[in-house]
């Protein structure tokens, strides 16, 4: 067996010449003649003592020229691959045989192999790294919402509904003084300024009264259901009470009774050390994916569609686990969020392109700086995956090798280098005055969210 030749045809494609002498192509031929001579049934002999050449005779030379080069053949591509140093990204094709018989076999084959990147200027790459300082008002905002939380919803008299009010109304709708399903409620609680009901609906209790009797005129929406969408409507509505939310003040015993602190002073500075803290996460994690999109730009290289097509499907199948995890299949999942099965795997295929891009590149750089792994990396490599997935590190050295392991650290060394040797720049002036979400704890996201919401519609 040898390797006659192996000459780049196109792009990252190389054509293979292959040959085997006519000694193992024979000794191939007797293994499936072996392999398959119980299976073969000729007349004289018993089932499986048919010697070769009756076979032969009977059904030609070549009767089992194709299993022998089956046999031969895995063999034969990882003796080629390792004599022309190829690292193949796909299985060969284009399976060309030019002679086959007692004298050997000649064949030629096409293969993709891993495509060569170039990097240029990635060093000193530029990136906006916005600033971890938290103001006043970011430290205010938080204790407000906080105080939001531990507010108690009291009875409001003497005044009427406002924006923010809880108003607890009985209603029912008419088209065409026809009353319609599921436009009726009693003792209802509505967040005014929240747009839980239809656009108009809202606005109309603003300034009533309790015990107050009104109605309230409004337009169904076009997007609405087909029977209603765009259809006047009367709401026949009765104010029975008003409710608001009523804030703890804000004082030395409050901070007692919410947090593990005994003062207002000692509270605000816990708030801006942990908002300065996951500011800095975010920022860092900014900073960096700037560095790494304007690195993309300085990667050139053509990537073979077969590396785009391997790894969008590998996405594809983790998004379908995740959401599995959640109780649906992915169809269902694209149906309830407004997308398709075409877009989605586009978008899949774009977002692959990318990170093969963005592997290739890393992978050059780590060859252009000479990076290593040593030892202590694979440990820590080991140690990782063993508390990821609540193994003994042995079990994992036994399954997962070293080299399995080499690429992926050499990757993050090198995106590490990038990061390393990035320069960041201090936001422009307007951009910092821009809105931007707040940094907030983890413990507080959830109430800063509703609050935000809530401040916009007092906007």
């Amino acid at each position: 067996m040898s390797l006659k030749s192996a000459k780049k045809v196109e792009t990252n494609t190389y054509e293979l010449e292959i040959e085997v002498s006519g000694k193992d192509f024979m000794d191939a031929n007797l293994k499936a003649y072996n392999k398959n001579k119980n299976r073969i049934n000729i007349p004289g002999f018993r089932k499986g003592k048919a010697p070769l050449s009756i076979i032969e005779k009977m059904y030609g030379k070549d009767f089992f020229y194709e299993e022998a080069m089956d046999i031969l053949f895995p063999g034969l591509i990882t003796e080629a691959y390792e004599k022309a140093e190829i690292n193949a990204v796909d299985n060969p094709y284009d399976y060309d045989v030019k002679e086959m018989g007692e004298d050997g076999v000649l064949f030629t084959v096409k293969v993709t192999v891993m495509p060569e990147a170039a990097v240029s200027d990635y060093k000193g790459i530029e990136a906006v790294k916005g600033t971890t300082s938290v103001s006043d008002k970011e430290v205010d905002d938080d204790i407000e919402r906080l105080r939001d939380r531990n507010s108690r919803t009291v009875t409001v008299e003497g005044r009427a509904a406002k924006d923010g009010d809880i108003a607890v109304i009985d209603f029912e709708g008419f088209v065409d003084d026809v009353a319609f399903d599921g436009g009726k409620g009693e003792n209802y609680s509505l967040t005014l300024g929240s747009g839980s009901f239809i656009p108009g609906f809202e606005d109309q209790i603003v300034g009533k009264n309790a015990g107050e009797e009104f109605d309230v005129n409004v337009t169904f929406p076009e997007e609405y259901t087909p029977e209603l969408a765009g259809k006047a409507a009367v709401f026949k509505v009765k104010l029975h009470e008003i409710k608001a939310k009523e804030l703890p003040e804000l004082d030395d015993e409050f901070v007692k009774d919410v947090s593990e602190y005994d003062t207002l002073d000692e509270l605000k500075k816990s708030i801006r050390e942990e908002m300065a803290e996951h500011k800095a996460e975010h920022v860092q994690k900014d900073f960096e994916q700037a560095v790494i999109a304007s690195f993309l730009d300085k990667v050139e290289v053509e990537i073979p569609d077969v590396m785009v097509t391997k790894r969008a499907e590998e996405n594809i199948k983790d998004y379908e686990n995740q959401i599995k995890a959640s109780g649906f299949d992915l169809k269902m999942y694209l149906q309830l969020t407004g997308g398709d099965m075409e877009s989605f795997t586009a978008r899949m295929h774009e977002e692959a392109r990318k990170q093969v891009k963005l592997g290739l590149g890393l992978e050059k750089v780590a060859e252009l700086e000479k990076l290593e792994v040593s030892e202590e990396d694979y440990e820590q490599e080991y140690k990782k995956i063993a508390e990821m997935y609540s193994m003994d590190i042995e079990q994992v050295k036994a399954v997962i090798t070293t080299e399995a392991l080499k690429p992926d650290i050499l990757n993050k060394k090198a995106w590490d280098f990038l990061i390393a040797n990035a320069v960041a720049l201090e936001e422009k002036a307007e951009k910092k005055a821009e809105a931007k979400p707040k940094a907030v704890p983890k413990a507080k996201a959830a109430a800063k969210k509703k609050t935000e919401k809530e401040d916009k519609k007092e906007d």
